[in-house]
């Protein structure tokens, strides 16, 4: 596992690369605002990147496909500490307050950007 950053956003090149390549002033933008608030202090970077998840469920951001922005928040999670399971286990909890059938979505989407393991 690497090492977590000390802002998710700010530090990871790969990240803002990835932005970039969407849209050359579009990524620029979104590295400045979502690393701004990355970088407030009181919520951790392993919390924030579950929330994220939790707004990208309630949205249903995952039906975006593998560059979406589900996909990179689950990234962002593994790199910040999370676990698998414990993105699984968020999932669990947020079928009863998002509803059962977003939910099937997340855990396919879960499944094709990590892989069906166990």
């Amino acid at each position: 596992m690497t090492t977590p950053y000390a802002n998710a956003v700010l530090d990871d090149k790969d990240l803002q690369e990835k932005l970039t390549a969407i849209n050359p002033k579009y990524g620029p933008w979104v590295t400045r605002v979502a690393g701004e608030m990355w970088g407030l202090p009181l919520i951790d970077q392993k919390t924030k990147a579950l929330i994220a998840l939790t707004s990208d469920v309630v949205n249903q951001s995952p039906l975006g496909g593998p560059g979406s922005a589900f996909a990179a928040h689950v990234h962002i999670a593994l790199s910040q500490g999370a676990t698998r399971d414990e993105i699984e286990e968020l999932f669990l909890f947020l079928t009863v307050y998002a509803g059962f059938n977003k939910m099937v979505g997340c855990f396919a989407a879960l499944n094709e950007i990590l892989g069906a393991e166990a």
